[in-house]
């Protein structure tokens, strides 16, 4: 039984993207250009990320796009790393990066590609750019390149090093690569114009000295070249079509025509689009690692943060970001999202794609006083209530329950449908029963109820026909396994986490109740399941199974709250008390 409904989640998670639903302006372009011959019909797309970090909630809008029309169009789309900074790039975030782009549907075959793959051919257009006239070797400090750049009404100044002839260019350029120089002392940069509009175009840096052990290459090099320099030409020596980038990269289209054009290669095309910013969420790799290295969370898969290694352990599916983004779509201009979108989309995603049962979270007993002591019966209940192929469980029944604290109380809202002193409400799948007594300790607090069955309302039917308007979920006392619940709610208490009072920073608005712990009692089936299985708790929310649970100690991640009216109106009704 568990492990069937198991599977239908594994094979719902690892279905290949498909495309992004709805016309958009990518989609028309690369229809266009199609159309046109452009690129004898090819389609190509690449996902190029930097392994200096875990990918977040940010790149999933990436990877579903360049995976989703690659798919669409019967094209290909490749991993590439940009390996390119060895002092923050590690095998460990290479291995990550796998990890998630797979768990999100990308395939990219046998096209795993690094940027240091082509290290010896950019070298080798550095060296045709300094024989053109196009770059040189600067002496300036990276303090003096930045004042020397200008402003944007202001032109910048060229370099004393910026004549340099093309044969003393070269040497130093190859005594660069040789290790004679420290880092920081020299850099290659093109040469194109100080006064251009656009900063970036105002001799840009290529290259830069860096003497540390890379991950994949050792330390065979010590001058490593720049992003920008280096996107380029490897999507040009990989044959790419369209080079979809977010909107940061605008600006930068200018230099990534002109490396191209003025080495006359392949050229692709580049198109932007807006990134994916959420309210609540921060999406910087920089700020995710002060809270890393902070303690302010426990490692980079915990299932607060917005990495998709913590998003998977909070249980969240592949399918439902996949959703998102479809939801989101494509636009050129930046916006943010709100955080309850995205919650949306994976209540809308596990209603459908995961099995029922029952669990008590903040329990008091029950204890019906006209049941056999020695009775124990089964319910046969459905592990979803509106698709038959998830089957069904057996859940026991006896004198003793759980139930929720939430479904009693002394005085009821209006519309409260659940146990008072008096009422009738319907066990579900089970009988009818009705509350008869509460007992309290010397808090008030009630400790237990003592309530009556109709033995002829088997599994929640009345023969005489009567209504009972009120249902609600429990657990056999005797039967339940304890767990621990971890309840996770978001990482901060602001839509903006970046704007903080009084000067502060982003750790001021972090939400101290992100997570909390409480014992909770479930039903016996739940044992079965294995790590990483989602649920739904009836009536309390969706829940993952974690990755620290042992057959004495499950432990279950809370993924997302369900909609609850009644929560709503009760919080109503306190804040009018």
């Amino acid at each position: 039984m568990a492990a069937n409904s198991e599977d239908k989640t594994t094979q719902t998670s690892t279905e290949n993207i498909r495309e992004i639903p709805g016309v958009n302006f990518i989609r028309a372009q690369i229809r266009l250009d199609n159309d046109r011959g452009t690129y004898d019909g090819r389609v190509c797309t690449r996902f190029p990320p930097e392994p200096n970090g875990y990918l977040h909630l940010g790149h999933t809008k990436s990877v579903c796009l360049n995976f989703g029309v690659a798919a669409e169009f019967g094209g290909q789309c490749n991993l590439r790393f940009d390996d390119t900074n060895p002092t923050r790039e590690e095998t460990e975030y290479v291995d990550s990066i796998r990890e998630d782009v797979r768990w999100l549907g990308g395939d990219w075959q046998d096209r795993e590609f690094y940027a240091s793959d082509y290290f010896e051919q950019l070298y080798a257009h550095a060296e045709e750019l300094i024989k053109m006239g196009k770059a040189y070797v600067d002496d300036l400090s990276a303090d003096d390149i930045r004042k020397y750049r200008g402003t944007l009404t202001e032109p910048g100044r060229e370099s004393p090093w910026r004549d340099r002839g093309v044969e003393e260019n070269l040497g130093l350029f190859r005594r660069m690569r040789a290790g004679e120089f420290p880092d920081g002392t020299r850099v290659l940069r093109a040469k194109i114009d100080m006064a251009a509009s656009n900063l970036v175009m105002r001799d840009p840096t290529l290259y830069r000295i860096r003497h540390a052990g890379h991950h994949r290459t050792g330390n065979k090099w010590c001058i490593y070249p720049l992003y920008d320099y280096t996107h380029c030409l490897s999507d040009s020596l990989e044959g790419i079509t369209h080079s979809l980038c977010t909107l940061e990269f605008v600006n930068n289209k200018e230099l990534y025509d002109w490396v191209l054009d003025t080495l006359n290669v392949y050229h692709p095309r580049q198109y932007e689009f807006a990134r994916l910013n959420v309210t609540c969420t921060i999406l910087s790799k920089r700020k995710l690692i002060q809270l890393v290295e902070g303690g302010h969370v426990n490692g980079w898969n915990d299932p607060r943060m917005p990495t998709l290694c913590g998003l998977r352990r909070r249980g969240v599916p592949p399918g439902a970001l996949r959703e998102f983004c479809a939801l989101v779509g494509m636009a050129r201009v930046n916006s943010t999202v709100e955080y309850a979108m995205l919650e949306f989309c994976i209540r809308e995603y596990l209603n459908g794609h995961t099995p029922r049962f029952m669990a008590v979270l903040d329990p008091i007993k029950v204890v019906i006083e006209n049941y056999p002591e020695d009775r124990v019966e089964e319910f046969d209940m459905p592990l979803h209530p509106e698709d038959d192929s998830y089957g069904s469980r057996k859940v026991p029944f006896s004198r003793e329950l759980w139930i929720e604290r939430d479904d009693f109380r002394f005085v009821p809202p209006k519309k409260y449908y659940r146990l008072t002193l008096g009422s009738e409400v319907r066990l579900r799948y089970a009988y009818f029963i009705t509350c008869r007594e509460a007992i309290v300790d010397s808090d008030g607090k009630v400790t237990e109820l003592r309530c009556v069955y109709d033995p002829q309302s088997r599994s929640g039917q009345s023969p005489d026909g009567r209504r009972v308007k009120g249902t609600i979920h429990w657990v056999s006392a005797v039967h339940a396994n304890s767990a621990e619940i971890r309840l996770y709610d978001q990482l901060f208490t602001v839509k903006n986490p970046d704007n903080a009072p009084g000067g502060g920073t982003f750790l001021d608005n972090l939400n101290p109740n992100s997570l909390q712990t409480v014992r909770g009692w479930l039903e016996p089936a739940l044992a079965a399941l294995d790590p990483g299985a989602r649920v739904q708790f009836e009536r309390v929310g969706y829940f993952c199974k974690d990755r620290d649970s042992t057959p004495e100690k499950p432990v279950f991640n809370r993924t997302v709250t369900l909609r609850d009216t009644w929560a709503k109106m009760e919080k109503k009704d306190q804040n009018h008390e």
